[in-house]
């Protein structure tokens, strides 16, 4: 290629404003911890709620990302003016902008749990969107990367702005609950999702230089491809295996921060920073997989990430029979280094899954197929909330006795460990290639 080829090809990349769309779109989708966090706060400090209804409301909010299929088949299909990205990233953003500014504005006479969970379920049917638009980006941009080490970039890349806007909010939002109160959280990310909605619309989708659909299929082809890809065993196997390892693990998220926040009296703002330790993990471990563990075979990577989340399991255990505090760890100290990361950790395997995803979903259903996996992730992790409500109820745990904590972290170790036993059922090229080698 001659010089003015390439000097051609630099100025179109840095006229493409994917990166900065990206960037800023997935930092404001990692900067939602900020008011969840003043969500928690002010469910259990205002509204009085236990820690099973403060579990209950957690995961019933996030019953829009299990829609997740339908946003993405229409996102492929349905275009305004021209695109079928960008319109979506608008309206996501705009929702949950009006969602969150219409929590902080409530007279106190009008706040409810009822009128909350209301709010909380249209902001993440607008997050939804949002990922649905985004994740078909990364897809449709991953598949113009001409190796599999560059196709494992741009992930990488949403993954380290997700995490840095997860630091942010989370150390952001424990030092406003302490210095304001919970409320101003809503009032924050209000405005910075209304940003965003402004400058999505200032952003036209021809400059994203994306892979071009001659003909725009209708909704029925689109769910015809979509049921035509999940076919494949490679997808519907490895899909099934990351679904069911956290569905089968019954969480106990709630139980931990009221065990935290109510019985060991931690402090909101080293909470917020536990969480900030946590984000830091998830970006370092962005950084990480784009520089040393992209060749890696994903079934390698997500089997000892399941591993390492049992054996932080257990290490919570032992946080709450005391063993830690008995060794001279104070209960902060471990709070601070370690419960943030334990949260983060069970994200960790979905940045080589999407990328191996991204590899096998053929063009034009990258839309329908990553808003498939998203949900079924996102339904995964509603049945392990769900799952660790029943546990609490099962092993005794209210808001005054935490005696069966113990016997409820054990069985949430035990349930880690069941889907090692399936890993064969994520995609493996290397095996795959070698049996077909044999087989000739």
């Amino acid at each position: 290629m001659s010089s003015s080829d390439d000097h051609a090809g630099d100025s179109r990349h840095r006229r493409n404003p994917i990166r900065w769309l990206l960037g800023f779109g997935f930092f404001v989708q990692g900067f939602r911890g900020f008011p969840w966090l003043g969500a928690n706060f002010f469910l259990t400090e205002q509204l009085r709620v236990n820690p099973s209804v403060l579990q209950l409301l957690q995961n019933s909010a996030n019953l829009p990302m299990v829609a997740k299929p339908i946003y993405g088949v229409v996102s492929d299909s349905v275009y305004f003016f021209g695109q079928h990205r960008i319109p979506y990233i608008a309206i996501g953003a705009l929702l949950q902008a009006l969602s969150w500014l219409a929590i902080a504005f409530l007279s106190r006479s009008n706040v409810s749990i009822l009128a909350l969970s209301i709010y909380l379920l249209l902001s993440n049917l607008g997050a939804s969107f949002v990922e649905v638009a985004n994740d078909a980006i990364v897809a449709e941009a991953g598949k113009q990367k001409a190796s599999e080490t560059q196709s494992g970039e741009l992930p990488s890349f949403v993954w380290m702005a997700s995490s840095l806007g997860g630091i942010l909010g989370n150390l952001l939002g424990g030092i406003a609950i302490k210095t304001i109160s919970a409320r101003s959280t809503f009032l924050v990310f209000g405005i910075l999702a209304l940003l965003q909605f402004l400058v999505t619309i200032n952003i036209r989708e021809k400059s994203l230089n994306l892979p071009e659909n001659p003909s725009p299929a209708g909704i029925r082809k689109h769910l015809s491809d979509l049921s035509h890809v999940l076919r494949k065993p490679e997808i519907s196997f490895s899909i099934a295996w990351i679904a069911l390892s956290t569905a089968v693990v019954p969480v106990l998220t709630g139980t931990m921060f009221f065990y935290q926040t109510k019985f060991l009296k931690i402090d909101a703002s080293l909470l917020g920073i536990s969480k900030v330790f946590g984000q830091i993990a998830m970006l370092l471990w962005g950084f990480a997989y784009n520089r040393w563990l992209k060749s890696v075979q994903p079934r390698k990577l997500m089997t000892a990430i399941q591993v390492t989340i049992a054996v932080f399991v257990i290490s919570d255990l032992l946080f709450v029979r005391g063993v830690y505090r008995d060794l001279g760890v104070s209960d902060s100290v471990y709070v601070l280094f370690f419960s943030g990361f334990l949260e983060t950790l069970f994200y960790f395997k979905i940045l080589p899954f999407t990328v191996l995803m991204a590899r096998l979903c053929p063009p034009g259903c990258e839309g329908s197929l990553m808003a498939f996996v998203m949900s079924a992730i996102a339904l995964a992790f509603i049945v392990s909330g769900y799952l660790g409500i029943i546990l609490a109820s099962f092993v005794g745990v209210t808001v005054d006795d935490f005696s069966g904590f113990t016997r409820g972290l054990a069985i949430e170790a035990f349930c880690v460990g069941i889907p090692l036993i399936l890993t064969s059922w994520i995609y493996d090229e290397a095996e795959t290639k070698e049996k077909s080698k044999k087989m000739e």
